[in-house]
């Protein structure tokens, strides 16, 4: 798909113009962004999304100027789009746009941040705006700190679909003559062609043992015959992948046989689907699997200056830096300025509040 651009010449009996001029209040956010989407999300900002060739896409600034009202205003991606094909303003503020101009289905909101995701500057929407926010003054000294759980629907896996799973895995993206290599080292009778667990009788404590320890030594003998090689990111990654499943979950006891570890790692890796995911506990009494989402918010004016997603075993405190920035970086004139920190006591943590008392920041934590 190649650059879509905005029209740069509109008709003046059709455009939006002429009829939103005198209705929509010039510091409203309609009126800003008709008078800054050209300057603030030029199409040139999101070429690097594109490729040369392919059909034109629908112009990026447009797209822009859609994801932030529609963030401003709490739509689903049709609703947002169903906005935009009927409401003047939402044109109005993409440029100025003619008002049979064409809109676009939902789902070039989502590739868009697909592309987003996969570019060197996924935040670069956020940036902007956010930096449209501080040459307004609309950002103080003053944060907030808070997260929230991110569940993962990827299911859980126990010990032996985690190897069996990884093992898959890596015969799936090592090449041919790899695959071959590979397969040559599997002592069990297992292919590892399918995701379902092996037809033992589960009720039998050494079936089961006989299982951990077949499958443990494919795995090791894999890992082994790749040791020293030269291998491509996704066959290191998958083999990674391995190594960290069998390292964590198995042990060789004193006579060789390789069965599970008892207790629980730390950092354990909980699915070879979503290997970042982690347990993790809101409260003692509340766990979950997935990721954690961090903000940090100016409670003046109620824009969010910060964003950071962990996996669902971080502390909350462990974060706080990276939310701070651009307070910290106020360092010696933070109390001048009138820093301040809130947050719950899971930010607690001794090595933070140093870090603020050392920065002159007031907390509230």
């Amino acid at each position: 798909m190649t650059l879509g651009r905005v029209p740069s010449q509109g008709d003046l009996l059709r455009s939006t113009v002429e009829f939103c001029a005198g209705r929509v209040g010039e510091d409203s956010i309609y009126g800003v962004l008709h008078r800054e989407c050209s300057r603030l999300f030029p199409d040139e900002m999101f070429a690097d999304l594109f490729t040369d060739v392919g059909r034109r896409s629908v112009p990026p600034m447009i797209v822009a100027v859609v994801m932030v009202l529609q963030r401003l205003e709490g739509l689903s991606d049709r609703e947002a789009v169903e906005r935009f094909a009927f409401d003047a303003r939402w044109e109005y503020a993409a440029g100025g746009l003619d008002f049979d101009y064409p809109g676009f289905v939902h789902t070039v909101l989502v590739d868009m941040r697909a592309r987003l995701a996969r570019s060197q500057r996924p935040n670069s929407v956020f940036d902007v705006v956010l930096e449209v926010a501080y040459q307004a003054g609309l950002v103080g000294r003053r944060r907030v700190l808070d997260s929230t759980l991110l569940y993962d629907s990827v299911a859980t896996m126990d010990t032996i679909t985690l190897v069996r799973s990884a093992i898959r895995g890596l015969l799936t993206v090592a090449g041919t003559e790899l695959t071959a290599a590979m397969r040559a080292q599997v002592s069990s009778d297992d292919d590892y062609a399918s995701a379902a667990k092996p037809g033992i009788d589960w009720d039998d404590e050494t079936a089961r043992a006989q299982l951990i320890d077949s499958r443990a030594r494919d795995g090791m003998a894999m890992l082994a015959l790749l040791d020293g090689l030269e291998l491509d990111e996704r066959v290191s990654k998958a083999a990674q992948l391995l190594a960290t499943v069998l390292g964590q979950d198995i042990t060789e006891d004193d006579d060789g046989v390789f069965a599970i570890v008892r207790g629980t790692a730390a950092d354990r890796v909980i699915s070879t689907v979503e290997p970042e995911t982690r347990h993790g506990h809101k409260t003692s009494a509340r766990g979950f699997d997935g990721y954690k989402g961090h903000i940090a918010i100016d409670p003046d004016s109620e824009i969010i200056t910060a964003t950071e997603v962990t996996p669902g075993n971080a502390g909350d405190a462990d974060t706080a830096e990276a939310l701070l920035t651009d307070i910290l970086a106020c360092e010696a004139e933070a109390s001048s300025c009138g820093a301040a920190v809130f947050g719950d006591s899971a930010y607690g943590a001794g090595e933070l509040l140093k870090q603020l008392d050392d920065n002159g920041i007031r907390n509230q934590i």
